[in-house]
């Protein structure tokens, strides 16, 4: 079920109702009502892969359960590598099977050696990324005695199931949702406004730049070789704000839909377009997916601790295995260590925790230094959003070629301005640059509504409200799936 569906404008009034004014008085009866609510949100999609969400979810409930009285080690780490085994063995069938197959039999090839195997027609499961590392963290924090484990068995199903993040995250933590369903919720108005005004932000990031960004971005990536070098540039700076507003709209989406039901996420995205370098940019997007790589992957391999080998091995490690998670293609693993090699340098110099603080802070506009760093590191980002768009390898490095010789050509200037002025026109651009201005605006806050309001007037206040939903109902036509339903 898409969240920018008729579906779900039905479902969640329903299941809201049902929740506050039906099983409000019993706890268990309203985490049973989330369990259901999950189910057939996620089975809307396809019903036949409920099964392996209850299965992870039988699975981990019950090596957490052995592993709060077993006090074998050699056990423990048995019951910890069977829960690794489970999940990540069905993450593997079903989103890399066929690529580890396809370049077995190449390499073999390679050697002169000939490999009949065929192919299977894997489907794969919607957000099976997301669950099953937020299992997995239970399973693994329960092992390093992080969190006592669980007795509640629909507690626990209601965890890994969450509707609101189930398809594309944020990837919870059992340490801060489990305990959540553990206490009785009461409606909060303000929360569940601001719950509100982040859904309506997250929709327009989604209806009116994301998808509205991909219709060229598209266009321009499925015929590159028939573009000029700017219009490829054009084409990658579209996907570059089609992935923002798609997926951090999907989280916005998520996290204020939690809020109308007394639940409190973690931000997962933190104005990432902004940042002045390669590391503040991975500490503000994805951070669900960043801090968890680096909780369950990186410290233990031994983090920045270490000699400089040690650092860059662990480096090129994480960001690799991140873009591996995104997909079976090398154009996911290339675009990793890309940004590895980003890093790198920030990292060997100690530079790499130079800017925690929000650019500008307490200022409405950057120094000139700020904007140049800001401007460098979103150039290198929607270079290597390239790799993470092109349909393969051959594809990206013809993209970039292209690109790159075509800059020079003056012509190719005329047809990128032709296409802008006839086909793009003058709505997008305008939406794009009141999108940056509102996000400049609220970016020291959760998300960018949340508080840039506050001092207006209330007819002021709901103008604006309105001027926004108009404009997502302006620019809602076919239902979009959101790019990392694929992940």
């Amino acid at each position: 079920m898409l969240f920018n569906s008729i579906d779900f404008a039905i479902f969640l009034p329903i299941v809201f109702i049902l929740y506050w004014f039906v099983t409000n008085k019993n706890l268990k009866l309203q985490n049973f009502l989330i369990v259901v609510a999950s189910y057939l949100f996620y089975g809307w999609w396809d019903w036949r892969f409920l099964s392996l969400i209850i299965f992870s979810t039988i699975v981990d409930y019950s090596i957490g359960r052995k592993l709060q009285n077993e006090e074998s080690q050699v056990k423990r780490k048995a019951l910890l590598w069977t829960s690794i085994l489970v999940n990540l063995g069905f993450l593997g069938f079903f989103k890399y099977y066929n690529f580890f197959l396809d370049n077995f039999i190449t390499a073999f090839s390679f050697f002169g050696q000939e490999i009949n195997a065929s192919s299977l027609n894997i489907i794969l499961p919607v957000g099976i990324s997301f669950y099953t590392f937020q299992t997995l963290s239970y399973t693994i924090d329960v092992y390093k005695r992080k969190l006592e484990p669980t007795a509640d068995f629909i507690s626990f199903s209601a965890f890994v199931s969450f509707f609101p993040q189930l398809v594309a995250g944020p990837i919870e933590r059992a340490t801060n949702l489990l305990p959540q369903f553990y206490k009785k919720r009461t409606f909060e108005y303000a929360q569940a406004v601001d719950g509100m005004r982040q859904i309506l932000w997250g929709l327009f990031k989604k209806v009116v730049i994301a998808d509205t960004c991909a219709e060229y971005a598209n266009l321009i990536f499925n015929n590159s070789a028939d573009y000029s070098g700017s219009t490829l540039v054009l084409g990658a700076i579209c996907f570059t704000f089609q992935i923002y507003g798609d997926f951090s709209g999907y989280s916005d989406i998520a996290i204020g839909t939690s809020r109308l039901f007394g639940f409190n996420l973690k931000q997962n995205f933190a104005f990432p377009y902004f940042s002045r370098d390669i590391a503040e940019f991975w500490r503000r997007w994805h951070i669900s997916l960043s801090t968890w790589f680096r909780d369950y992957l990186y410290i233990p391999l031994g983090g920045s601790r270490g000699g400089t080998w040690i650092k860059v091995r662990n480096t090129f490690i994480i960001f690799i295995v991140s873009g591996f998670w995104h997909g079976a293609n090398w154009t996911f693993i290339v675009w990793g260590a890309l940004n590895a090699f980003y890093f790198l340098p920030l990292l060997l110099s100690n530079r790499n925790r130079n800017n925690l603080e929000t650019i500008a802070q307490g200022n409405l506009l950057p120094s000139l230094k700020e904007v140049f760093f800001m401007l460098l590191t979103f150039g290198l980002t929607v270079f290597a959003w390239i790799f993470f768009r092109a349909e393969n390898m051959g594809h990206a490095l013809l993209f970039i070629q292209d690109m790159f010789r075509g800059l020079a050509n003056k012509e190719g200037y005329i047809e990128t301005f032709n296409l802008i002025y006839w086909d793009i026109g003058y709505v997008l651009p305008f939406m794009l640059l009141v999108f940056i201005f509102m996000e400049w605006l609220g970016r020291e806050s959760q998300f960018a509504l949340q508080n840039i309001f506050s001092r207006w007037k209330w007819p002021y206040r709901y103008i604006m409200y309105y001027a926004i939903i108009i404009a997502i109902f302006w620019f809602s036509g076919k239902e979009q799936q959101f790019i990392y339903f694929q992940f």
